[in-house]
């Protein structure tokens, strides 16, 4: 599926960094929207909903599911995630760039739909580090943590399926990072085909 907007999918393992990275990404790239996805599991923190994610029961999700209404699903730790159709058809269709937060098995099926999506992998500098910062943020029970973690190496290992990957040691500059790739992209020759047909057309590239 060819659209003028470009996809962006942005994968890592919890603690990696990915929701603080795109959150500052979005704050500096007016021509970036978010897509929200759906979940079933709980709020954390000051987390709302129709912001972070659009919480709702299994049994909802489980229906939409039935519905086709989902571009990808997966379950996550043992809750369900999905990025519905509706939130990114229409504004990838007007030429919008749209960035998902997404784990690995939604990224590889969306690419399987948007040949042209962008996958990007967060990946934290060390084990160790990981470990740190799942504990700093005191939202998990030592039990869960321990799970995360044990998933988070499964997690990694999915990194050599996409297209960039970003090491979250330095914030700044793994953000710097992160702009380079939403940037390098708008300027291939497909996307600014897309995006730019006239120019191309005038210039007789088609």
């Amino acid at each position: 599926m060819e659209t003028p907007g470009n996809l962006f999918c942005v994968a890592a393992p919890s603690g990696a960094g990915k929701s603080s990275l795109v959150k500052a990404l979005l704050e500096l790239d007016s021509r970036l929207a978010v897509s929200v996805s759906h979940t079933t599991r709980a709020p954390r923190g000051q987390e709302s909903h129709g912001r972070e994610y659009w919480f709702t029961s299994e049994a909802d999700f489980q229906a939409m599911v039935d519905r086709g209404e989902f571009f990808e699903w997966a379950q996550v730790h043992g809750k369900l995630y999905g990025t519905s159709r509706t939130a990114i058809t229409d504004r990838l269709a007007r030429g919008e760039d749209v960035v998902l937060e997404i784990d690995w098995q939604g990224a590889l099926q969306i690419k399987q739909l948007f040949s042209h999506a962008v996958l990007i992998f967060i990946l934290p500098p060390s084990w160790e580090e990981l470990a740190q910062r799942l504990q700093r943020r005191g939202e998990d029970t030592a039990a869960v943590m321990a799970t995360r973690m044990a998933n988070a190496r499964i997690e990694v290992a999915q990194a050599r399926s996409f297209d960039f990957v970003i090491i979250n040691s330095l914030f700044d500059t793994a953000l710097f990072d992160l702009k380079a790739v939403v940037h390098s992209q708008r300027l291939k020759y497909a996307a600014q085909l897309r995006n730019r047909s006239q120019v191309f057309a005038a210039l007789g590239l088609v």
